[in-house]
């Protein structure tokens, strides 16, 4: 069983920064691929970014490539959602989410068996 909990969302003007931060408890972190996804009000949950257990493997959505990077501290059981050049359209809830073997497809909601309670995202314009 792995417990996440993520923090470090807020409200910040388009074109800014925010990193989340997920830290993960209980289980072997280092041993489960992490993703981060987001919600928006009245969207599906979707993909944003992928890394593998030990960070050599990321994967992100096109319209996070180049301005997101995803990464992870295994010593100190977190991953990490650096976001830059913000857009309102990245305003959701961002959840991080933990994969533990046999793994599932990345991108997908099924792919991964633990979850945290999601951190806030508002972007201005």
């Amino acid at each position: 069983q792995v417990q996440l909990a993520e923090s470090g969302g807020g409200l910040v003007q388009a074109g800014g920064s925010l990193r989340l931060s997920c830290a993960a408890s209980g289980g072997t972190f280092s041993s489960c691929a992490m993703g981060w996804f987001r919600q928006a009000p009245g969207k599906e949950r979707e993909f944003v970014a992928r890394i593998s257990r030990s960070g050599g493997f990321t994967d992100y959505r096109d319209s996070a490539k180049g301005r997101f990077t995803i990464t992870r501290d295994n010593a100190k059981n977190t991953v990490y959602l650096q976001m830059n050049s913000l857009k309102p359209e990245d305003t959701a809830v961002y959840y991080c989410a933990a994969d533990p073997p046999p793994f599932g497809r990345y991108d997908d909601v099924g792919g991964y068996d633990y979850w945290g309670q999601g951190t806030q995202v508002t972007v201005s314009s």
